[in-house]
């Protein structure tokens, strides 16, 4: 299993901009996929934005050209820069890592970190 460790969560009007990290307790070589999800209240957890183990990345149609997922290798951080954030941006944004071995597919979630957008 992953520990991860987000930061950058807060209140901000809308239009403005948060960037999120999620610091992976090991090497992000050696994990499958990691990215952002989010949940609002009353609502199901969906992706935002993804790696995969290919480097690709998916992201949500609600916040492309929004929002950029980046990674640092070396610090083994997962960033989402998100701009013109609005309302329905609103929600707890959680990182999670993926892990494939032998012993089978293990998901990684991190504590959360609360995204508000209002004025």
């Amino acid at each position: 299993q992953v520990q991860l460790v987000e930061s950058g969560g807060g209140l901000v009007q809308p239009g403005g901009s948060l960037r999120l990290s999620c610091a992976a307790s090991r090497s992000i070589f050696s994990i499958n996929a990691m990215g952002w999800y989010r949940q609002a209240p009353g609502k199901q957890r969906e992706l935002v934005a993804t790696f995969d183990s290919g480097d690709r990345t998916n992201v949500a149609d609600s916040v492309k050209g929004r929002f950029t997922i980046s990674r640092d290798n070396a610090k083994n951080t997962v960033s989402l820069q998100m701009n013109s954030l609005k309302p329905e941006d609103t929600a707890v944004y959680y990182c999670k890592a993926t892990t494939v071995s032998g012993s089978g597919k293990v998901d990684s979630w991190g504590q959360g970190t609360q995204v508000t957008v209002s004025s």
